[in-house]
């Protein structure tokens, strides 16, 4: 069954004798067993880490698509208030409220300094009659009063504005744009 084994000699002997011979050693296990231990528990450890970075990542990155949506609907109803202000007759309704009137027929300047055409002054056009809006409920109260909004005189027409209140083209600098 077992084979005999043969003594040892010299430096082989001494070594067999600090060793012991009663089977196989516990004692060499443990380290690997260790060892094998801590890098399972170092790799469930670095698994974990990594996962809850990926879902850190993940609640940032919808978080950042709903802003980005609640953003571009912001841009688009910007867009749109911009384009109902930028359309003709929004723009020609600005610009009587603020005062302004249609130009006349332009002059252009040549590069020799000659004036190509005959400039005119802008003049406001006569004011059309408005709709004088209904009588308010208050107003009704007594009958002997005179009605709000404008007169008609005996004619049928409406009377002409003060000319006081009117700016005349004359009063106001004519407007240039400079580059053009």
């Amino acid at each position: 069954m077992s084979k005999p084994t043969a003594p040892l000699k010299g430096r082989a002997a001494r070594l067999a004798r600090l060793m012991p011979s009663t089977g196989p050693s516990t004692a060499a296990r443990t380290p690997f067993v260790l060892l094998v231990v801590l890098l399972l528990g170092g790799g469930l450890i670095t698994l974990l880490l990594l996962n809850s970075a990926l879902n850190e990542g993940s609640f940032r990155l919808s978080e950042l698509k709903r802003d980005t949506t609640e953003l571009t609907d912001e841009q688009q109803a910007l867009q749109r208030d911009v384009d109902g202000r930028s359309q003709p007759d929004a723009l020609e309704r600005r610009a009587r409220e603020l005062g302004m009137v249609p130009g006349g027929s332009p002059a252009f300047l040549g590069p020799d300094g000659t004036v190509r055409g005959k400039p005119t002054r802008a003049t406001a056009p006569p004011p059309s009659p408005s709709p004088s809006p209904p009588p308010s409920p208050d107003a009704t109260a007594d009958p002997d009063a005179p009605a709000p909004g404008p007169s008609a005189s005996p004619s049928g027409s409406v009377p002409a504005p003060d000319p006081a209140a009117v700016p005349s083209a004359q009063d106001s600098p004519t407007p240039t744009s400079p580059g053009r």
